[in-house]
Formats: C-alpha cells, structure tokens, sequence
C-alpha cells in the first residue's frame, strides 16, 4: 500500500513511519494540516492515517475538504481524543475508522488492510496474459510460449504493470512512481537499465517483440497485429 501519514508529533511519525515501511508499504509523512491536505489532493495514496489535532488546519477539516472534493481514499483518524462523541465527529467528518491513542500498532495495519480490502470491490486479477507471455502474480512466475523467464523482483514489478496497462503507452513518469516509488526524476537511467534487461528476457528468443519503445513518450507492451 502507498500510505499518507498526518501527524504532527515527531516522535510518533518517525514511530509510524517506521513501523508501516518495514510492513512493507510505502509511506509519505506531512507535518501539518495544510500539507497533508494538498498531498493526499495529488492523490495516488491507499489510504491515509490523520491525526485530530493538527497546526494549520485540524484532521477534520482535512478529512471534510477531502471528502467535499469526491476523494474516497480510505482515511484512519489517529487520535488522543477518544470519548464517544469525539469519534462519532471524526466518522461524521468522512473518516472511515477512528483509533485512539495509546494504540496497538498491529491493530493499526490490521485496521488499514481492513479498509483497504473494503475499497477494492472488485478483485485484482492474478493471472495476466498478453499473446503467449503469461505472468503468475500469486506464484511469481513468468512464461513465454511455455518456457519459464527468470526474473529480479523489480523486473517482475515492471513488467506486471506494463501488462496491467497492455496496449497503453507506459511514461517514464508512471514507472518512475508507480514501480520504483519517486515522486521525482533522479535524473538516472535506471528505467533504460531496466527495460533493456527485460526486454532482453521476454523477446531476445522469440520471433515476436511485445515490448517497444514509444520514441519521446515511453513504452508500451502489446500483443502482435
């Protein structure tokens, strides 16, 4: 999950940040309501974890500009307010659960799965298939015409989103966000070294190329005319 962290405290950030990043998501953290606001509006977060009581602009505020503008990100107040009527204002606001501090962090992940699972209504597809390259989320495995791929996991993370976007032209600024996490441009030819490497694996050996460079836009996958 890509995580948005609203909390003024230091110390509790650093603790939440750390915590969520070695569960394996990816977290951004804003120190004040009017940061916070303005990085969940650039969107592309799973959820956010928002604190009450915040400089700027409190919790609520943030949750109810959100909420006014159709963002349904799913959102977990994380509050010291915790008397009945303090969480029925924070639900009331738009958030989606209410937890009071002292927290368990492992009810906290557990929480943010919940909701996250809860939004996602439809379910992701694990088996993903483009002519005869066929890719296994569950298994992690790749196949081309029935031969077995090896692939790095970052590899296997690039090339499950090119062919979640089979047919679409794949900026260098998607892959960039969505597959290594920048939220810049590291000005590094990490996405050539790449691309170059796993075209290399899935087309080298085979009479067919599915992956191609889209000269000054990106790259796209797709399945021969």
């Amino acid at each position: 999950m890509r995580i948005l962290v609203i909390e003024d405290d230091p110390d509790a950030a650093t603790y939440l940040v750390k915590g969520l990043s070695e569960s394996g998501h990816t977290v951004d953290h804003a120190l004040d309501g009017e940061q916070g606001l303005q990085m969940a509006l650039d969107g592309g977060y799973d959820a956010l974890v928002v604190d009450r009581m915040l400089p700027g602009r409190d919790g609520l505020s943030v949750i109810a500009m959100l909420r006014a503008g159709g963002d349904r990100t799913p959102v977990l107040i994380l509050s010291a307010l915790g008397e009945v009527n303090e969480r029925v204002a924070g639900l009331r606001a738009g958030s989606d659960d209410y937890l009071t501090k002292p927290y368990a962090f492992s009810e906290l992940l557990a929480r943010l799965e919940a909701l996250v699972r809860r939004g996602q209504p439809d379910q992701v597809e694990t088996q993903l298939r483009i002519a005869d390259l066929e890719l296994d989320v569950l298994k992690r495995t790749v196949r081309r015409a029935g031969r077995p791929i090896r692939l790095k996991p970052r590899e296997f993370r690039l090339l499950e989103y090119l062919m979640r976007h089979a047919g679409q032209v794949v900026t260098r600024t998607m892959l960039l966000e969505q597959v290594w996490d920048y939220h810049f441009d590291p000005q590094t030819n990490v996405i050539d070294v790449h691309i170059s490497r796993l075209r290399t694996v899935i087309d080298r050996d085979f009479d067919t190329p599915l992956l191609h460079t889209v000269r000054g836009a990106g790259y796209c996958l797709r399945a021969p005319d």
